[in-house]
């Protein structure tokens, strides 16, 4: 009678960073599989995936930050069918105690969705809430770059020619001169 041993399921873990991602494979028991560093790249995920399939079938991946650093590789395992989980930052105070390590940190993200510790939805960045988020984004620099601009040419009235500073009087409530006085005052705008 011949014994065939079930593929084993891998966990994953990863560590987002910039540039480089560290990540972590662990066994269904939580024994270390393997830690290696991935660019954060597009071909670094797929080296990435590669890696984590080399141990088993990959069944989960715990990603730390999902929503910055983290987005683009959570994306990636997502659109391969491979189910992410994001988890949160280790406590502080035992980083602080540990000392921070990246290859620990992928490790303990990995550990974190075996226990159950980690469960929380990813975020997609995609849909309906990103467009409107990518919206707000737009907006809020439009309004900063038009505040600016208007307070730099206010600011160069001052010290303008008296025909300029009177031209732009209007829409940049710019100081206004009354005949005879030294002073000028501004308006609110």
């Amino acid at each position: 009678m011949t014994i065939v041993e079930a593929e084993r399921a891998v966990i994953g873990g990863i560590d987002t960073h910039l540039d480089v991602h560290v990540a972590a494979a662990v066994d269904p028991v939580g024994g270390l599989l393997g830690v290696e560093s991935f660019a954060a790249s597009p071909a670094g995920y797929n080296e990435l995936l590669g890696w984590l399939s080399g141990f088993g079938r990959l069944s989960k991946v715990g990603v730390e930050g999902t929503g910055a650093y983290g987005a683009g590789v959570a994306r990636f395992l997502r659109g391969a069918g491979i189910e992410v989980i994001e988890v949160d930052r280790l406590n502080r105070q035992a980083r602080r105690q540990k000392g921070k390590s990246d290859p620990a940190d992928a490790e303990e993200a990995a550990r974190a969705v075996l226990s159950g510790r980690a469960s929380g939805q990813p975020k997609t960045r995609d849909g309906a809430v990103e467009a409107i988020r990518v919206l707000v984004v737009a907006k809020r620099s439009a309004r900063a770059a038009r505040l600016g601009a208007l307070n730099q040419m206010r600011q160069l009235s001052f010290t303008g020619p008296d025909q300029t500073a009177i031209t732009l009087q209007g829409p940049l409530g710019g100081r206004s001169r009354v005949p005879g006085s030294r002073h000028a005052s501004t308006s609110q705008w």
